[in-house]
């Protein structure tokens, strides 16, 4: 789309009523009638019938660069992020070499404005290696050109009480957050899939509930103990909301996301032993399912995050014990939130802008992402046709990989065109090639 202003033609904000909104200069300058009065050689997009939302913002994404290009990289990643309606994503830190320095993160952070499709603030890694012994350059990275507010091992747990008390106090002092992956080690030696009726049936290692709750329970004491923010990663339990909404009741500084193939898929897909559906954690129970929609519905669960995990092909297409855990999920997410949550009346397009950009925003303390789509506010925004059907392929997805859970899936909803600071990454459900010129190819 060529450079200059933009109006945007009778669009829904947020499922409202229809309107015009006029992005110039990176900033959504007018909206109504004010934006009626758009420059004459503006560019004017038709948006009758689409829901306009604040830019998606995910807390917790796999770019894989630097070490493993074959499966993602920072450009391929961030191409998946805008298609999926994403203007912001947090990288996670488990590459080769692991981000626990500032030169790791701020070598991912210019990737990412290098490749121009979203921003990138990378998370940094808990501790060194992500190997569990000692804290890492935690303060160095937060004073970096990263600016780095979110720290995570994830991939691995935290487990020492000790260690992760003092990453707790630590991160105080810049106003970071520590994001646990809550899985106590000892009892998912050698786990396989969700522990129940089954996983015996199956001949599979349990994964049980309480490796994760008992994470939970004992973290959410200790961010209380000092004071510190908490973030807890991929929610899949029954018994883990409980916790959360427990410790929300006693004001505590404690967070939640939850992925979307935790909110849609169960245990049961593991079935057919197809390695896409192995994630960790597990897909879990119709039960813990209900009880994720219902927590993220009220609020106990304050974000959906993609935990959008691509790997090589040689490394799912091959017998379950060996295959790698995780799934894409960029490009799917929206679609996902909307057939679990939207359409089932859980939620309105008011409560996924806040779900899946302004929480997550704050959670990570985003600059100028996840605002309101008011005159003055960065035009970071999302188009999405909500009466659009269609059919996943897993051949037509941005990302290197293919390993997506929902492959063959028909899902509801589609991203017509994201905006980051006023300029067109998608349009038309495509690409937009950022050129000195501005043309769209």
């Amino acid at each position: 789309m060529p450079n200059g202003s933009t109006l945007i033609r009778g669009v829904r904000p947020l499922g409202a009523k229809p309107t015009d909104l006029l992005l110039a200069n990176g900033t959504l300058v007018a909206t109504g009638a004010q934006a009626a009065e758009a420059p004459a050689d503006a560019n004017v997009v038709d948006a009758a019938g689409l829901v306009a939302l604040p830019g998606l913002v995910d807390l917790h994404t796999h770019l894989r660069e630097p070490g493993r290009e074959d499966a993602e990289t920072v450009d391929s990643g961030t191409r998946a992020a805008a298609l999926g309606g994403f203007t912001a994503v947090h990288a996670m830190a488990n590459t080769d070499p692991v981000a626990d320095t500032a030169g790791v993160v701020e070598q991912v952070w210019r990737l990412g404005r290098e490749a121009g499709w979203c921003d990138v603030q990378p998370v940094g890694a808990v501790t060194i290696g992500i190997a569990g012994q000692r804290l890492a350059e935690l303060g160095a990275m937060a004073d970096s050109a990263a600016r780095v507010r979110v720290f995570s091992d994830d991939g691995h747990c935290v487990s020492d009480a000790v260690l992760m008390r003092r990453a707790l106090e630590y991160v105080k002092a810049f106003d970071g957050v520590v994001a646990q992956h809550a899985q106590e080690p000892r009892l998912t030696e050698g786990a396989q899939m969700n522990e129940g009726e089954l996983s015996g049936r199956l001949g599979l290692t349990g994964w049980p509930a309480v490796a994760e709750e008992a994470i939970v329970a004992r973290d959410v004491l200790l961010a209380a103990h000092v004071g510190s923010r908490l973030h807890v990663c991929h929610v899949s339990t029954a018994g883990s909301v409980e916790i959360i909404r427990w410790a929300k009741s006693k004001g505590w500084a404690v967070t939640a996301e939850v992925t979307p193939h935790h909110l849609l898929l169960t245990d049961e897909l593991v079935r057919t032993y197809d390695p896409r559906y192995k994630v960790n954690p597990p897909l879990r129970s119709s039960s813990d399912v209900e009880a994720l929609g219902a927590g993220l519905a009220d609020g106990t669960i304050d974000a959906v995050a993609t935990d959008h995990a691509p790997h090589p092909v040689e490394d799912k297409e091959c017998e379950w014990s060996a295959a790698a855990m995780g799934m894409l999920g960029l490009e799917t997410a929206l679609s996902v939130v909307q057939q679990t949550m939207v359409d089932t009346g859980l939620l309105d397009w008011a409560g996924v802008a806040d779900r899946m950009s302004t929480r997550p925003a704050v959670i990570g303390r985003v600059p100028g992402q996840g605002r309101p789509l008011a005159a003055g506010e960065p035009a970071n925004l999302v188009l999405v046709d909500p009466d659009a059907q269609r059919t996943v392929r897993a051949d037509r997805l941005s990302s290197l990989s293919r390993n997506t859970p929902y492959a063959g899936r028909e899902l509801p909803g589609h991203v017509i065109a994201t905006f980051l600071r006023g300029r067109a990454t998608v349009l038309a459900g495509a690409l937009v090639q950022p050129e000195p010129a501005g043309v769209l190819r």
